[in-house]
Parts: C-alpha cells; structure tokens; sequence
C-alpha cells in the first residue's frame, strides 16, 4: 500500500487484502457485507471512498460495467474480462492479450492514461443451464 503513496490504515488494508483474495469482482456492497463481521466499525462510506482511493493510485482496478454497477479487482496487471449477460459475473480472462498503456499514450491526439477490456455473452455455466433447461 505504500507503494502506491497511500497511508496505511486497518480499514484500507483490510479492503485491499479482501479485493487480492476474493477474486470476483466485488462492488462496494460486496466489500462492505464482506468485512462488517471482521470490522464492526466499517461503513459503506468507508468501503466506497477506500475502494476509489485504491483505484485512484493503481492499488485496485475499477471496472464500470454500466450506469448502475461499478465493480473493483484487486489484480492490477493489464488483462481481459468477461461478463455474462445471465448471472451477471465478471470473469477473468488470463489467455487473451489486454492492450497495455505506459504512463500515458496519444490516441488520435488523446491523452489515454488508463484501459478496460470486457466481452460480454453467456458463460459457460449459463449455457449449461440452458441446455439442460432445453433437453
């Protein structure tokens, strides 16, 4: 955490090791049921402003995946995700080259600094589902 210029905290750490462990794609309700056992005096404010704060400094990735889900990972590299149109999961997708930015780069005079990747479809357990359901 202080590598990325943050001041650790046992909130902030807490919510860092959660996202490195828990490899789904949390939102910040997610985190926040997550640790409110663990951490009693955890708010959700508290969850939401350390998860932009991490995301801000390259500590956690914040993945928008629409309007109204905004979903946070703790794996920080450059790689590919998919999402299911079904069940809504957000899966990683380690097989397939993610562009890559360093620093910042021109993109048709645009000062890009960051980049997400994500297909959407059907999953795999989904399809299965739905076969079944047919048959």
């Amino acid at each position: 955490m202080t590598r990325c210029g943050l001041k650790p905290s046992v909130q902030r750490v807490a919510i860092l090791e959660y996202l490195q462990s828990h490899n789904v794609h949390p939102t910040v309700d997610d985190v926040y049921e997550g640790l409110k056992r663990k951490i009693p005096t955890l708010s959700k404010t508290t969850v939401y402003n350390t998860l932009r704060l991490l995301a801000e400094h390259k500590a956690a990735q914040m993945l928008t995946m629409d309007e109204r889900r905004v979903c946070y990972d703790g794996r920080v590299f450059a790689h590919v995700h998919f999402v299911c149109k079904h069940c809504g999961r957000i899966y990683d997708v380690m097989d397939r080259e993610a562009p890559v930015i360093e620093g910042h780069e021109d993109i048709d005079g645009n000062d890009a600094d960051e980049v997400q990747l994500f297909y959407k479809g059907i999953c795999s357990e989904c399809k299965k589902k739905e076969q079944k359901d047919k048959a």
